[in-house]
């Protein structure tokens, strides 16, 4: 019985080895799991964190700006404008390009606001116009390839008929009033413009 008994015991250290073994292994499994885990949500995480990060600076950020410091103010009769101390605005034009690390901007899908003392419009781009005789406002590529799409190195030049019908409520643009034009893309901060008119007109006046 004895010699039974210290069999026995033999044997339930070996199976008490094997089975620490097996929990060994367990044990460095599901660590091996649960690290893998971690690791993708962390990286997911960290994924998502960049992509709320290039949106949010997407939308914050302006992918337009002016090309040089002025806008042009056409006050030619052509323009149905009028030159002088008392005269009007007949079309404004000016220039733009992408910012340097801009998204292109596909002027098709853009709209213009403009914002006076006397009121506020905001239009959209209509592709049915035909520019200088219904069209609100138009673009026109100075260089580029021809498209709609405002890319890198490419310059737009960008013209507003104030006495459209369109506008009405920001009433005419005489001298020295103050106006706020702002192109607005469909994706980031608009590009907004300031300037306060001078006291008189020529055929051609920039400010």
């Amino acid at each position: 019985m004895r010699v039974g008994s210290r069999k026995l015991r033999r044997d339930e250290k070996g199976f008490t080895g094997l089975e620490a073994a097996i929990v060994l292994i367990a044990f460095v499994v599901v660590a091996a799991v649960f690290s893998y885990v971690m690791l993708g949500a962390g990286f997911y995480t960290t994924q998502k964190s960049k992509k709320v990060v290039d949106t949010g600076v997407k939308q914050a950020s302006s992918s337009l700006t002016l090309d040089g410091q002025y806008i042009y103010l056409d006050c030619t009769s052509a323009a149905k404008g009028q030159t002088g101390s008392s005269g009007k605005v007949g079309q404004v034009y000016f220039y733009v390009t992408q910012t340097a690390g801009g998204s292109p901007v596909d002027l098709n899908m853009t709209s213009i606001a403009i914002t006076t003392d006397t009121g506020f419009k905001q239009l959209f781009y209509n592709e049915s116009c035909t520019p200088g005789t219904d069209c609100a406002w138009w673009y026109e590529d100075t260089v580029g390839d021809g498209d709609n799409v405002v890319e890198p190195n490419e310059k737009y030049k960008i013209t507003i008929d104030v006495n459209n019908t369109q506008w009405s409520g920001i009433d005419e643009l005489n001298p020295n009033d103050e106006v706020t034009i702002e192109v607005r893309p469909p994706i980031g901060a608009p590009l907004t413009i300031t300037k306060t008119l001078p006291p008189s007109f020529t055929n051609l006046t920039f400010v």
